[in-house]
C-alpha cells in the first residue's frame, strides 16, 4: 500500500527546505499546511515565545474511526543540525539518498516527517480503520530537546507513543535512554606578568590539574563523562586568571548521574581551593532518562507489528536523548523507532530508499495492530 515513489519525493522535497535548529520558521508553516490539507486537526503551542526558536511545535490530531483502539502518538522533529541549508539530495545507484557532500542530508529527522505524511495518505486512500492518532512535530530537538521541553502535557492525548528518530535499523526499538547533565565551570586564577609567576596562579594550570584528577570517559557500563570545550588564556606574557569549561555527564542511573556530576563539580572547586583560588560551577539537567518495561503495550504492539511485515525487532538502550526522554515524563510511555539513517550529523549522512519504505510499512503496521 505504501507508495514508494511518492514517499521518496516527499522526503526529497522536505530535505530541501532550510530548517537548521533554531530557524524553523520556513518549514513549520509548510508542514502545518500539509497536515491541514490532509484533514488533520492542527494546534500550535507557545514554544516560540518560550524558547526563542523559529517556530512553535505542532500537535496534529487525526480523529479515530473506531473508538475501541488505544490512543497513540508519533513524534518527529522539524529541525536539523548544521550545515543544513541549501541541501542538494542525490539518489545514487546503490539505492541510497545522499547530499552533495557540502551539507548534511537531513534524514534526521525528515525521514520521520516524510513517513508520517505517507502513512496518513495511505490511511485515507484505503479507508484503514484506526484509533485517535496524534503527530507531535517539534522544534529545537537538535539543541537539547528545547521544543519538547516546551510541550504542555494537556496538549497531548495519548496512551503511549513512538518517536521516529533513531539510527538503528528499521524494526529495532529503543526502550531506554540516559539522563544527561551539563557542567559549566569557571576557574579563577591570579593574573600576573609571566616574568613574575610567583605573584600569580594560572587558571589554566588549575583547570588542567582538576581535569587530570577527574573521572572521565567510560565511568562504568551505565555512565560516561566528557570535557567538551576548554577556553581561556591570552598573551604568552600574562598568567591567565580565567578558564571556562563546558562538560557533560550521562548515565542510565539517576543516582549515578548525580554522583558523577557531584564528583566533577567538587573536583573543580577543591582543586581551585588547593591553589588558593576559586571555581564557580553550574550544573543543570539537560534531559531526564527513561526505561520502558518490556511488558508495556507500546513495546508489545510494536514488536507484533514488526513481525507482521517480516521485520525483526531488537530491543536496545540508547546512548543519547530524544524527544521521547521528555514525553516519557508526562506518563505517556514512549519508545524510539529505528529509522535506518546512517552517519547522521555529518556530510556523509545517507538513508536507503528501502529503509524509508520499510519504516512507512512499520508505522502503518503499528497503527493497524493497536
Amino acid at each position: 500500500m505504501i507508495n514508494e515513489s511518492r514517499l521518496i519525493q516527499t522526503f526529497i522535497d522536505l530535505v530541501q527546505i532550510n530548517s537548521e535548529t533554531g530557524h524553523e520558521q520556513i518549514i513549520q508553516p509548510i508542514l502545518k499546511q500539509k497536515f491541514q490539507e490532509l484533514g488533520v486537526n492542527v494546534v500550535e503551542d507557545n514554544a516560540k515565545n518560550e524558547t526563542g526558536f523559529g517556530a512553535n511545535n505542532l500537535i496534529c490530531t487525526l480523529p479515530s474511526t473506531e473508538a475501541h483502539h488505544d490512543k497513540i502518538y508519533f513524534t518527529s522533529h522539524m529541525d536539523t543540525v548544521m550545515p543544513g541549508n541549501n541541501i542538494k539530495p542525490i539518489i545514487k545507484e546503490d539505492g541510497y539518498i545522499y547530499s552533495d557532500g557540502s551539507t548534511i542530508l537531513g534524514a534526521d529527522d525528515k525521514a520521520g516527517l516524510a513517513v508520517i505524511f505517507e502513512v496518513i495518505e495511505v490511511i485515507q486512500e484505503h479507508n484503514i480503520p484506526h484509533g485517535q492518532i496524534q503527530f507531535v512535530i517539534t522544534v529545537g530537538e537538535e539543541s537539547g530537546l528545547v521544543g519538547a521541553k516546551a510541550l504542555r502535557a494537556d496538549d497531548l492525548d495519548a496512551d503511549y507513543g513512538y518517536a521516529i528518530d533513531s539510527s538503528v535499523p528499521v524494526g529495532d526499538i529503543t526502550i531506554g535512554a540516559p539522563y544527561q547533565m551539563k557542567i559549566n565551570a569557571q576557574i579563577y586564577g591570579k593574573k600576573a606578568h609571566a616574568s613574575t609567576p610567583h605573584h600569580g596562579m594560572s587558571a589554566i594550570k588549575i583547570a588542567s590539574s582538576a581535569i587530570h584528577n577527574m573521572k572521565l570517559g567510560q565511568i562504568d557500563h551505565e555512565t560516561t563523562a566528557n570535557i567538551g570545550r576548554f577556553e581561556g588564556g591570552g598573551p604568552t606574557n600574562v598568567i591567565s586568571d580565567l578558564v571556562t569549561i563546558w562538560a557533560e555527564a550521562r548515565s542510565h542511573s539517576k543516582e549515578k548521574i548525580y554522583q558523577q556530576t557531584k564528583h566533577m563539580k567538587e573536583t573543580f572547586e577543591q582543586t581551585a581551593q588547593s591553589y588558593g583560588c576559586s571555581a564557580k560551577v553550574e550544573t543543570s539537567l539537560s534531559y531526564p532518562g527513561f526505561i520502558v518495561d518490556q511488558s508495556e503495550s507500546v513495546i508489545q504492539n510494536a514488536v507484533a507489528a514488526a513481525k507482521k511485515i517480516g521485520l525483526s525487532s531488537n530491543l536496545g538502550i540508547a546512548g543519547g536523548g530524544s524527544d521521547g526522554n521528555i514525553i516519557n515524563q508526562f506518563n505517556i510511555p514512549t519508545v524510539i523507532l529505528g529509522v535506518g539513517y546512517e552517519h547522521i550529523h555529518t556530510t556523509e549522512e545517507r538513508i536507503s530508499k528501502q529503509s524509508l519504505t520499510k519504516l512507512a510499512q512499520f508505522v502503518l503496521s503499528i497503527i493497524q495492530t493497536v
